[in-house]
């Protein structure tokens, strides 16, 4: 079985009790553990129990194909459902995971952690054909993913934050699940005594540098500056980032200048159209993304998103190097707004 994008939440709250196996996948390391690990909660709270907890590892079941059966079939010491966790696991893994769950034991919750796995992956399709194993995708944070959870943990401080707090942190969040909750924890903790959170509170404390260097590459590409995009992308290869993290928020970023000019051309100014952009734009970036409106025709900007989008869709493919796709894309882009002059 399958979920869509917009079910996984509900699946998280109550999981389907036919779902033995579940695979959650995705290009977001940390959002794929955080989800991992509230499966896993809905059986075992505690996590570290040597009983009823067990973590498989690729090579355990490379050596042995049959431990997965035999730890799935096995019964705690003192009683209880258990859980076996299983992380980093690809295609070679594949027949092991489709032969349980062809012939599967015992009633342990079986929950895997895989990358980014395209349709035609084999490890995928044997989890989503099967009646008893479900398939959770997990993509990169939008804008609204990211204000979510900003809301979820100040809540859970019983912390007050104002609206330019938000969309800072909107704005320099959510290259990974795992690191944005960090620095949520980190910026709530150092708010606790106050109650409410400031934007120069959240400027203070959070500022993700992967952010800035996606940022950094996005903009040379918007701008046209080819020396800057290499440059940019030195320093996020330099800083162990994902060219392809770069991609997907570009791709963002472009998706809102189609939408502002849009309004534009059907008669909206400019200042009325940004401020339907929701999330809003955080303030300091205002300035250049009106000189982006102003130097973007609408029909370059539909081909722009066509190029993009059609880099992610083959960095899923398995058929390049992704990084390489989104480097080509990246440079394409640049040199169409070369090619369009200031307007």
């Amino acid at each position: 079985m399958k979920l869509k994008a917009a079910q996984v939440e509900n699946f998280l709250r109550a999981p389907d009790a036919k779902a033995q196996l579940i695979m959650i996948y995705g290009e977001d390391e940390g959002l794929v553990r955080e989800r991992a690990v509230r499966l896993a909660k809905t059986v075992v709270e505690d996590l570290k129990d040597p009983f009823r907890v067990v973590e498989l590892g690729t090579s355990q079941l490379k050596e042995d194909a049959s431990r997965l059966r035999d730890e799935a079939a096995a019964i705690s010491f003192g009683g209880g459902r258990r859980v076996i966790r299983i992380r980093d696991i690809g295609e070679a893994q594949a027949p092991v995971i489709a032969d349980f769950l062809a012939d599967p034991a015992g009633d342990a919750l079986i929950v895997i952690e895989a990358g980014i796995l395209p349709s035609k992956s084999k490890l995928r399709q044997a989890v989503e054909k099967a009646g008893n194993g479900m398939a959770l995708p997990c993509y990169a944070d939008s804008g609204r993913d990211i204000e979510t959870l900003i809301n979820s943990v100040m809540e859970d401080h019983k912390l007050r934050i104002d609206r330019d707090a938000i969309r800072y942190l909107v704005g320099n969040l959510g290259s990974d699940r795992m690191i944005s909750r960090s620095e949520l924890e980190k910026l709530a903790l150092y708010a606790l005594k106050e109650g409410q959170i400031t934007l120069a509170d959240a400027m203070a404390c959070v500022g993700d540098s992967s952010a800035r260097h996606y940022d950094e590459v996005v903009q040379a590409v918007s701008q046209g500056n080819v020396t800057n995009l290499d440059s940019a992308l030195t320093r996020l290869v330099e800083e162990g980032l994902n060219p392809v993290g770069a991609l997907r928020m570009m791709i963002g970023y472009f998706q809102k200048l189609h939408l502002v000019k849009g309004q534009m051309a059907q008669g909206t100014n400019a200042e009325q159209a940004m401020k339907s952009l929701r999330p809003p734009l955080f303030f300091k970036a205002a300035d250049q993304f009106r000189a982006n409106l102003n130097n973007w025709a609408l029909n370059n900007l539909q081909r722009a998103l066509q190029i993009l989008l059609e880099a992610e869709k083959d960095c899923k493919s398995g058929l390049a190097i992704p990084e390489t796709i989104a480097h080509r894309a990246m440079i394409k882009v640049a040199v169409a707004r070369q090619k369009q002059g200031r307007r």
